[in-house]
């Protein structure tokens, strides 16, 4: 029998069952749908992770005091999981805030200071650049605003603009002069720009208040996305760290220096070195000392745990949709056994029937897994409502299909393979 003859029959076949078709391919319609939706999940998760660190300097290391090493201090340990001034970089901290009394610091805490930040350059080796920065909630008004709203307000060294890899959009970054001189000028973030003024054009050169106090915009910022710990450069208001301590925090800050270390490949003894300064210091002190290459491999670690999750979900899907067409096809031996002893009556082959079975189960499959790739370009802007990150790819639709296939033509292959080996005398006899 020709092949063009055996898709005759395979399409007449499929064409008089439609709905049973449908049904069939339904375990291979959310297999092929899990698979693309998969692969999409995990192509987002990494290009989530790496705009999260996209600004961030490879050989940046935080060092912030462990409040949790201190009993009864009253400290708040940070803001959205908490991490160091470099949150702006997605190395997956964000910007720690100080609480409690003054007295309870110096009993129980320990503020890290510019002298401690000096220190570090000074006495640890393989250093390139050093900063410090800290952040609290204040209230801000001024602009557009209605009503006095609160935000993120970080105090920053003029050294942090270019560690951060951040972007001026209009004006400039703090100036070390600011800061010497406690100069109450800011900048913004973009989105705080445009949420308070409109635009960054309209917000420069303007004047908001934070905490009552005027403050100048001297420049905002480029805008940069969301990082790993939720807050961004995007949604806070920069002051001069002096400046801030003076109008804003007071003594009580929690900051965090951030040191970049010269060779990436040396970062585990810069690492060792500050620990000795540091004990040195503060000999009962505990700090929590995190690199960006840990934090980068840790969030890889946690999207690829995810994928792997949700591979072994749509292998499981497969099978189950597998065994579906198995079982269908060992039915539709059953009910065309006068058939194939027909087909065969008539000269076809073990090699023809076996092929038109296969061709069956490949078609079904087939059918199912267009249907799934297409489901899950419906879905997809139902899943980006979660905040979750979906980035659709051909080749993810062309995998998808490609696994829909194999599976459908696998399993239907032994049920394919029984009706072959039928002895036409026997099928014609059936009934």
């Amino acid at each position: 029998m020709r092949l063009s003859e055996i898709f005759r029959l395979v399409f007449t076949n499929l064409a008089q069952n439609k709905f049973k078709v449908i049904l069939t391919s339904i375990g291979i319609l959310v297999g092929s749908a899990t698979i693309m939706m998969v692969i999409a999940i995990g192509t987002g998760g990494k290009e989530e992770v790496a705009e999260q660190f996209s600004n961030l300097n490879a050989g940046a290391i935080d060092i912030e005091y462990d409040t949790s090493s201190s009993s009864g201090s009253g400290m708040m340990g940070g803001m959205e999981g908490g991490g160091g001034g470099r949150g702006f970089g997605g190395g997956g901290g964000g910007f720690p805030f100080g609480g409690g009394t003054n007295s309870q610091r110096r009993q129980n805490t320990v503020t890290l200071s510019t002298d401690d930040m000096e220190d570090l350059e000074v006495f640890v080796p393989g250093i390139n650049d050093a900063t410090i920065t800290y952040t609290t909630t204040s209230e801000v008004e001024g602009g557009d605003l209605d009503d006095t709203e609160n935000y993120t307000v970080a105090g920053v060294k003029e050294n942090f603009f270019a560690l951060s890899n951040l972007t001026a959009s209009i004006g400039e970054f703090l100036t070390e002069e600011n800061d010497e001189n406690k100069e109450k000028v800011c900048v913004l973030g973009y989105s705080v720009a445009r949420e308070i003024f409109g635009s960054a054009y309209d917000a420069y050169n303007s004047v908001i208040y934070i905490d009552d106090r005027p403050y100048t915009i001297v420049g905002v910022l480029e805008e940069m996305g969301s990082v790993s710990s939720g807050i961004s450069p995007d949604t806070a208001i920069f002051v001069p760290y002096e400046t801030g301590i003076k109008y804003i925090t007071g003594e009580s800050i929690s900051p965090t220096i951030t040191v970049i270390a010269e060779d990436i490949d040396n970062v585990d003894a810069v690492k060792a070195n500050i620990e000795s300064v540091l004990a040195d210091s503060y000999p009962n002190g505990e700090f929590t000392i995190s690199d960006a290459g840990s934090k980068m491999e840790a969030a890889l670690a946690s999207n690829q745990t995810l994928t792997l999750l949700l591979i072994a979900m749509a292998v499981i899907v497969f099978i189950v949709g597998g065994i579906g067409i198995m079982n269908v096809l060992f039915v539709s031996v059953k009910e065309r056994t006068n058939e194939i002893g027909i087909l065969k009556a008539l000269g076809c082959s073990r090699r023809d029937i076996l092929v038109e079975f296969v061709l069956e189960a490949s078609c079904m499959s087939f059918i199912g897994s267009a249907l799934g790739v297409m489901i899950s370009l419906g879905i997809t802007p139902i899943i980006e409502m979660f905040g979750v990150r979906v980035s659709l790819t051909l080749w993810g639709g062309i995998l998808s299909l490609c696994f829909g296939v194999i599976t459908g033509t696998l399993f239907g292959f032994y049920p394919a393979y029984k009706a072959s080996r039928l002895i036409p005398v026997e099928a014609l006899n059936a009934e």
